[in-house]
């Protein structure tokens, strides 16, 4: 099993060097098929491991001594547990879709080489940081997924800022610094944290730490946790590091996805459900972390509320579920948090390829006021947008309902009740941005006539990676029983 490993993680780098080779040659087509066809070998792989990997049997591998100075060694070493086979398949699930879609989104663009070899990389980083078994590379992995952001988001770099009135916009270049500055400094609160393991533990394994973290004095643990949990912040967008994330829709529409869905964003709720050991021991911090998402699932929702911009709109809908993940997470109910952050990667990822078309198809426009009645004309697109909506906005029998009302009765079963009460807002004020942005865009008056734009349906293949996502938004909370049993064995 251990070939299945290093297949999985290792697909998405060949398919980065690949595509780079031809990074500045004219459009390869090849490149966005190669890319897309390692992803789907990847996640093959990573269903494998899936299937094989329970209770008895975790794969662990050593590639290579890595840093051997005196006392201090770190091996380069993966593992596949519960935890870390749930992300590579919900990475590997959304990445392959996205690049699928990219062929089609991409078509036209002068950088298309370039920005498959940058996607790719972006996976494999993610790969690297939730498949490691120690926090130096899950570090190493962090810093490439800030990296590879940063390429992305700044991707049209020679765009510059708008700042008339109708249309206002800030340049990708200075969203991806924002975003790469703002990583950096939740990074430092983060390697401080890692810094902190390792002078009074002696090793950075998770086995290792995780077996002698108790044995550390109260005060010790609690900054561990409160150093680790900075770096979460900053990948994950809390307040008061939540700026960059709405900045980041400067990027092509797809990246937005990938950013969203299954890579950067969830690497902070993925850095606290692995690190359970520490948090379970400080119920103050995880209180604090759990008072924090409950304030940001509604402080983001309120922006969502209010925005005409249609992908900053689903951009502060990512920022209040992740509000939602991180009070599943602060009160101890680490499978839950996991949990929801599956069912989002994939209700999410299809609302932003639907806006990708949407947004395709009318010129770039952005602005949902300067929409309507798009329904009659990109009937697919409209139907697998209203799925993911009723998904996000926790309707029966959709995948957001099951984990979202997890989180909520794990609040109140823990008689904490004003978390309830504002998870409960958050919940209501979720339904109704959700179906605003449906009503405003696909019924009603169509405005876009007055602009002189001409939608039309996207291309079918592109359709067809979608698909597969909405499929998946409408089915994933039925496996709940199923999921509970299998991660519980290690959380």
């Amino acid at each position: 099993m251990a070939s299945y490993v290093y297949i999985a993680l290792f697909a998405p780098l060949i398919g980065s060097l690949f595509a780079a080779l031809f990074g500045d040659k004219p459009k390869t087509v090849i490149t966005g098929i190669v890319t897309s066809a390692l992803l789907f070998v990847s996640w093959y792989a990573s269903i494998t491991l899936l299937g094989y990997v329970d209770e008895s049997h975790v794969v662990h591998v050593k590639l290579m001594n890595w840093i051997a100075a005196g006392n201090f060694n770190v091996d380069f070493g993966f593992v596949a547990d519960q935890v870390s086979v749930i992300m590579m398949v919900t990475v590997t699930t959304v990445s392959t879709l996205v690049h699928i879609y990219s062929i089609g989104y991409m078509d036209h663009d002068k950088g298309f080489n370039r920005y498959f070899s940058y996607l790719s990389a972006f996976v494999f980083s993610m790969m690297v940081l939730v498949m490691s078994d120690n926090f130096l590379g899950l570090f190493i992995g962090w810093e490439g997924v800030g990296l590879c952001s940063w390429l992305l988001i700044g991707f049209w770099y020679y765009k510059k800022d708008v700042s008339t009135k109708e249309n206002p916009a800030i340049s990708p270049a200075y969203a991806a610094n924002e975003a790469f500055v703002m990583n950096r400094i939740a990074d430092l609160g983060m390697l401080i944290g890692i810094f902190m393991i390792y002078w009074n533990i002696g090793s950075l394994e998770y086995e290792t730490v995780f077996a002698n973290i108790g044995s550390l004095d109260g005060y010790t643990i609690t900054m561990i946790g409160i150093f680790l949990f900075i770096g979460a912040m900053g990948k994950s967008a809390q307040f008061p590091l939540h700026t960059w994330l709405a900045n980041a829709m400067e990027g092509p529409t797809p990246v937005s996805a990938l950013i969203h869905a299954a890579t950067m964003v969830t690497a902070g709720v993925y850095l606290v459900v692995r690190s359970f050991e520490i948090y379970s021991l400080i119920p103050d911090v995880g209180y604090f972390i759990a008072c924090l998402g409950a304030f940001v699932a509604i402080f983001a929702a309120s922006m969502a509320l209010v925005n005409l911009e249609m992908k900053r709109i689903i951009a502060y809908s990512t920022l209040s579920q992740l509000g939602y993940m991180f009070v599943a997470a602060g009160l101890g109910a680490y499978w839950i948090a996991l949990f929801h952050l599956m069912t989002h990667a994939f209700f999410k990822s299809v609302l932003f390829l639907g806006a990708g078309n949407v947004m395709h198809a009318m010129d770039e426009e952005k602005y949902i006021d300067k929409m309507g009645g798009l329904g009659k004309v990109m009937p697919w697109t409209m139907g697998i947008m209203t799925v993911a909506s009723l998904a996000l906005a926790g309707i029966w029998p959709f995948a957001g309902f099951f984990s979202k009302d997890k989180i909520l009765e794990t609040a109140f079963s823990q008689n904490h009740y004003f978390l309830w009460f504002m998870l409960w807002i958050g919940a209501g004020m979720t339904a109704y941005y959700s179906f605003r942005l449906i009503m405003m865009v696909f019924f009603g008056e169509e405005h876009y006539k007055k602009y002189g734009k001409h939608p039309h349906e996207a291309y079918p293949y592109v359709i067809a990676a979608m698909i597969p996502l909405a499929i998946l938004a409408m089915i994933a909370g039925f496996f709940e029983h199923s999921f509970v049993e299998y991660v519980t064995q290690l959380l």
